[in-house]
């Protein structure tokens, strides 16, 4: 399976990250100029767009020949991309927005979007921490970067492009690890997880993971905002280009933690985990205006991510289930109605008596669901020699 590593690198001078810098914008002007040759003369494949432009942008921007060669490789791989969504969403008022959009001109590049490096431009030493580095002013020998050690353990397998990226004036190489899946094992009994916004995650066990303090970070930070936006001061501007991305970073640090969580439980008791399909729930679900922040900026399609990668490092099966009525069916009875939701955090079953935590309820429901799914046959079956 493919996993992505990442480093921070650490300019030595203004000079060096005046060049790092430089390089991305040229490659991404670049890159704009060869859309526009892509768009204009239809001419997608990468042979022939290379043949058109690369001389053009080679000379014009500066750049060397390998770098050319990447340019061109990343023009292509955005249409193809863009084609591919085209392909998968083509139906309704969505894909007509696309295919408008697509109509309407060449995909364009942001100054400081990532750039794709190869081995002939970009050379790693991973002793000695260290990178050599391709750019407008030359090559950049020996600038060094840093990285946890298990992100240093993956790149001694690493193969193929990394990706330069700036981020609020850092920089960053991204390379992408091919790493051992192991198999999938036979579960004995699956683990439950039901997702929420008041709790983050809820296992079959009875854990639950609250979204409180995550929720109350959220709503500190939009009142920050609200407030500085307010000002419209330059100072007021700074402080809010510091607090770009940082509720993000702190969402998706707990998501990590959560998945790794559930995926070490289920591991241990050699369960495997079930989760609700949440696919296009917020085109399904409506909430009143005070509500849709915190609906909005639930990253649950995030969290499912992390468990499935994860799962898949550890050889765990993971199974979707229908999120149908899994709130209103009693997890020990099976009768379903929707009064048994008496409220947000409590479930009292009108046939059998059952009392219990709702979101418990739902992800008992989970677990059973996904346990009959998997005896039917689901997807992530562990191979049989």
């Amino acid at each position: 399976m493919k996993i992505v590593a990442q480093v921070k690198l650490l300019p030595a001078s203004a000079h060096d990250a005046d060049a790092l810098a430089a390089t991305l914008r040229a490659c991404n002007r670049a890159a704009n100029a060869a859309s526009e040759v892509a768009f204009a003369k239809d001419l997608k494949r990468r042979n022939v767009l290379q043949d058109a432009v690369y001389h053009r942008i080679k000379a014009d921007f500066d750049l060397g020949a390998q770098s050319a060669v990447r340019v061109v490789k990343k023009v292509c791989d955005a249409y193809a991309t863009l084609k591919g969504n085209l392909k998968a969403g083509n139906h309704g008022p969505e894909g007509s927005r696309r295919r408008a959009r697509v109509e309407s001109g060449p995909v364009r590049f942001r100054e400081d979007a990532a750039q794709p490096y190869d081995d002939r431009i970009l050379t790693w030493n991973l002793d000695a921490r260290t990178v050599s580095i391709w750019t407008l002013a030359g090559r950049l020998k020996h600038m060094p970067f840093v990285c946890s050690p298990e992100t240093l353990r993956l790149l001694a397998s690493r193969k193929g492009e990394s990706d330069l990226v700036m981020r609020d004036g850092m920089f960053f190489l991204i390379a992408t690890v091919d790493v051992p899946e192991p198999e999938t094992y036979e579960p004995d009994g699956f683990l439950g997880v039901d997702l929420g916004i008041v709790n983050i995650a809820t296992t079959s066990d009875g854990e639950i993971m609250s979204g409180r303090q995550v929720n109350r970070y959220r709503r500190r930070k939009r009142d920050l905002r609200a407030k500085l936006q307010k000002k419209r001061t330059k100072s007021a501007a700074r402080v809010l280009k510091r607090q770009r991305r940082k509720e993000t970073r702190y969402a998706t640090q707990r998501n990590h933690i959560i998945a790794k969580k559930l995926v070490t439980t289920a591991e241990r008791t050699s369960r495997g985990i079930g989760l609700e399909d949440l696919s296009g729930i917020r085109q399904r679900v409506t909430a009143r205006k005070d509500q849709r922040a915190r609906l909005h900026s639930w990253a649950f399609a995030q969290l499912g991510a992390f468990i499935a990668y994860k799962a898949r490092r550890a050889g765990v099966p993971v199974v979707h289930v229908d999120p149908r009525n899994t709130s209103r069916q009693c997890s020990e009875c099976r009768h379903t109605h929707r009064t048994n939701r008496v409220t947000q955090a409590r479930f009292v079953c009108r046939s059998c008596g059952t009392v219990m935590h709702a979101d418990h309820n739902g992800s008992r429901n989970i677990a059973h669901r996904a346990d009959a799914a998997w005896q039917r046959g689901a997807v992530n079956r562990p191979r049989t020699a």
